[in-house]
């Protein structure tokens, strides 16, 4: 199953609150404070990451099992994982980036004051509420 989870918007401006992905080169910010998963992404000129997410926003999907959904498609990213408890691969559909997440134990993401567990298979949405 898939639930929305974020947007990713890439931008070559530096924004508040950046935080650094370490070992992709690539600065995230915005995620925890929009109600609405409205991420910002910034990419190294060094950063491992294609044209297409560099310059298209993609929309991400928390997902039960990561291999399933990557079967029979157009993978631009393969699965890997940027921080502990996450695995994340990109694929392309209709000429657009989609980032499919899959966790596997407590996860407190980049920059974000709420953490969420989670078992594999995923049984729960993220819990995004704000204080």
């Amino acid at each position: 199953m898939r639930r929305y989870h974020h947007i990713g918007i890439p931008t070559t401006e530096r924004r508040a609150g950046e935080k650094l992905i370490e070992g992709f080169a690539t600065y995230v910010s915005g995620y925890d404070t929009s109600a609405y998963g409205i991420e910002w992404m910034r990419f190294e000129p060094a950063a491992p990451v294609p044209d297409l997410v560099r310059t298209i926003p993609h929309v991400a999907f928390e997902v039960d099992d990561l291999a399933v959904e990557l079967d029979g498609k157009e993978i631009i990213i393969p699965p890997n994982s940027p921080s502990d408890g996450v695995r994340v691969a990109f694929i392309v559909e209709n000429g657009a980036p989609v980032e499919f997440l899959g966790f596997t134990k407590e996860v407190t993401f980049i920059g974000a004051s709420t953490t969420a567990t989670y078992a594999k298979p995923i049984s729960r949405r993220h819990n995004r509420s704000r204080t």
